[in-house]
């Protein structure tokens, strides 16, 4: 078995890899809504979600994986007031066909973010 790395972090980023992947299961790390610029994306939770989910499209893309291959989605939120929000945008990605399993948690974010997103995706070999 081999370990593929994929965004692997640069010099002076943080320590980890943006997926990893073995077996056909792919690993996606936490996305958040920053630009190509890695600047956060400020804005409402409809504008930090979709912002965040392009991410995690962006990433499983790279990767030769798809939404449709997701099979297990975690989402941090910071004000369970946006729940409905994030799930309005969250449906346009996830189609009901191809949902996968799912969990929500509120949580407190590090600096001005509402929302973060990780996966696990598989896709046989």
């Amino acid at each position: 078995m081999s370990i593929e790395r994929y965004g692997t972090p640069k010099a002076g980023a943080l320590p980890f890899a943006k997926a990893a992947g073995a077996d056909g299961w792919l690993y996606v790390s936490g996305q958040v809504p920053r630009d190509r610029n890695g600047e956060i994306v400020a804005g409402t939770m409809t504008t930090q979600a979709r912002a965040t989910l392009d991410n995690l499209q962006s990433v499983l893309e790279t990767a030769g994986y798809s939404l449709e291959d997701v099979v297990r989605v975690g989402v941090w939120i910071d004000d369970p007031r946006d729940f409905s929000e994030f799930n309005k945008v969250y449906g346009e990605y996830f189609l009901t066909e191809h949902a996968p399993a799912r969990v929500t948690i509120q949580a407190m974010m590090m600096s001005d973010l509402r929302v973060e997103v990780d996966c696990i995706a598989y896709k046989q070999a």
